[in-house]
């Protein structure tokens, strides 16, 4: 297979990077994180008026349609290690919409969203569903013309700044059922939502939300939204691979320069092979998560299937291993600096743990992968 980049691949590519590289030096990223937003409106505006915020919408409405483009985009944002909740807001909240609203509700926000005017939320866990799609306990009622949600949804990550929040429900049966799930456009402002806010260990901001009878317009048909939100978890699962690619690079790239810099015995210690061999290592799952995150970029935007699935959960299978395994290497071999919280491995490091339990974590993943190959 051919895997070089298009001319306007690579031209979009080099647009991402240079806007991170400009635009988001690590010694202001502090200060972002401590902002009442969480991250840089400043920097959010750019990525809409650069169009970068269209890049995973349909081809209708300015974008790209997804796959390696977005790759290319979250890629350089991980590498930047980006506060901005791009893929909640584009990738995921933006393909739920292209995928189950109607024709108004994609008319509506889905140019706000490629134009970045507006930034969704999505949230579907609960603390007790532990990545379990269909364990919904969070209820939805018919009231008139609309729908009142209740109940509670865990670790929104970006929901403290969200225009709206994608909301699953239950409109019928018993937690767990895989039927009877719907998906819920709540304005965050209305009456019966509070959120409590709080940092995450890798520099984000997330809330827990709470919905008490809060007004909430459906999307698609109410009961019949599980397909679509395990589709749209695989679009989001491929551009989180992407994403713990970029910060996967630079700490391996730190890493080497480093090694290549220390002195110990008047010589650099990249010089001793035992810390040449675990570089090695570190390289090897590097390729082995480049390799899958590509594969994952392909796949995620076909018609669903078991061997989609499959692919998606072995992706990310293979990038949380990585992740852990390459922040884990690279703290042990810059010594106690890797903790040091000015220097910015350290940032990579939390990020890349946080990555790995999000969207599901490599036991939950390896027990989808088996779970599929015994369908096939």
């Amino acid at each position: 297979m051919d895997f070089k980049l298009s001319e306007e691949q690579q031209m979009l590519q080099d647009t991402a990077a240079r806007l991170v590289r400009d635009a988001y030096p690590f010694d202001k990223r502090e200060g972002f994180s401590r902002s009442e937003l969480g991250y840089s409106a400043d920097f959010w505006r750019q990525l809409g008026e650069l169009g970068l915020t269209s890049v995973s919408l349909p081809e209708a409405y300015g974008g790209f349609g997804g796959g390696v483009e977005s790759m290319l985009v979250l890629t350089e944002l991980g590498r930047g290690l980006c506060l901005e909740p791009y893929l909640q807001s584009v990738v995921h909240g933006g393909g739920l919409i292209a995928q189950l609203g109607s024709e108004a509700q994609k008319d509506h926000w889905l140019p706000r969203i490629a134009s970045g005017e507006a930034q969704l939320s999505v949230a579907l866990e609960e603390p007790q569903s532990h990545y379990q799609l269909h364990d919904v306990q969070t209820r939805a009622e018919q009231a008139g013309d609309g729908w009142k949600l209740s109940g509670r949804k865990a670790v929104v990550i970006g929901g403290q700044s969200a225009t709206a929040i994608l909301v699953s429900a239950r409109v019928s049966g018993n937690a767990r059922d895989e039927e009877g799930i719907g998906l819920f456009l709540i304005d965050p402002q209305q009456a019966g939502v509070s959120r409590r806010e709080y940092p995450t260990v890798d520099g984000q901001r997330a809330c827990e939300l709470f919905l008490d009878g809060a007004p909430g317009e459906a999307l698609g048909v109410p009961g019949e939204a599980l397909p679509a939100l395990r589709y749209q978890h695989g679009r989001a699962i491929a551009a989180q691979c992407a994403e713990a690619l970029g910060s996967l690079q630079e700490a391996c790239a730190l890493t080497l320069d480093y090694l290549k810099t220390r002195k110990q015995f008047g010589i650099p210690i990249g010089k001793f092979q035992v810390l040449q061999h675990r570089m090695v290592d570190m390289r090897s799952e590097l390729e082995q998560a480049t390799s899958m995150a590509i594969l994952a970029a392909c796949v995620a935007d076909q018609p669903d299937s078991a061997e989609r699935s499959r692919t998606l959960a072995a992706a990310k299978f293979i990038v949380t291993r990585a992740a852990r395994y390459v922040a884990e290497q690279a703290i042990q071999l810059h010594g106690g600096i890797g903790m040091t919280w000015e220097y910015v491995l350290a940032h990579h490091a939390k990020r890349l743990v946080m990555l790995s339990h999000q969207l599901g974590d490599d036991d939950h993943h390896l027990k989808a992968y088996v779970s599929l190959m015994e369908v096939a």
